[in-house]
């Protein structure tokens, strides 16, 4: 289809509000990445690098999503399964670890969990929150790839372009914004609360994963 068909016109901006509405939906929830970008502004410990680091690894996997990756993982049952399967026990042990430290009181250690962090500390667990969390490829490649890969020419550009613009702006958001609640974000018994809606969540995801059969969208 030629791009610049006049056809095409109305649905680029369709498509750049649906990319960025659908990426805010999902990158929003608390997960495990986010908490540790949160701790992270809290601590004002490399926060730069860290919100830099998970921007990019969004965008990377977006655009490999809509750009044709997504579609292949879609179209292989076994790997969906082995993503269904995976992604479940990830976020179930996580959810765990929360509970845990919401359970003891553990969360109170948000104060110190800067203090002495190395630069390569927080970027070695910043990839591994990315890319070791199979629920972030399922999100980002499988799902919006799947919703991004309908559109053509300029819209899929268009779509691209909205996630990216949501990714930058929360994680932006949820790392510098949180040095201004650190007083409120450092008080052990709202941590504790964090932890605790973690678990909740990250379980509540893990249950959806392994009640429901993963399909494109």
């Amino acid at each position: 289809m030629d791009v610049t068909s006049p056809l095409l016109a109305p649905a680029v901006p369709a498509a750049l509000l649906q990319g960025g509405l659908m990426m805010a939906g999902l990158i929003v929830a608390i997960g495990a990445q986010n908490a540790l970008v949160l701790r992270q502004g809290v601590m004002r410990a490399h926060v730069l690098p860290v919100v830099a680091l998970c921007t990019v690894s969004d965008w990377l996997l977006v655009a490999l999503g809509v750009f044709g990756l997504g579609a292949l993982i879609a179209s292989q049952p076994l790997l969906m399964e082995a993503f269904r399967y995976g992604g479940a026990a990830f976020l179930a042990g996580y959810g765990a670890l929360a509970a845990r430290r919401a359970w003891l009181g553990q969360s109170g250690g948000l104060q110190l969990a800067g203090r002495g962090s190395s630069l390569a500390g927080a970027l070695t667990s910043t990839l591994a929150m990315t890319y070791l969390n199979p629920h972030v490829y399922l999100d980002t490649v499988v799902l919006i790839g799947g919703v991004g890969a309908q559109h053509e020419g300029m819209a899929r550009l268009a779509f691209v372009a909205g996630a990216w613009f949501a990714s930058a702006a929360w994680f932006a958001m949820l790392g510098f914004g949180a040095a201004g609640a650190a007083r409120w974000l450092g008080r052990p018994q709202v941590w504790r609360a964090i932890d605790a809606l973690v678990a909740v969540v990250m379980w509540t995801v893990a249950l959806q994963l392994l009640a429901t059969p993963l399909r494109s969208a």
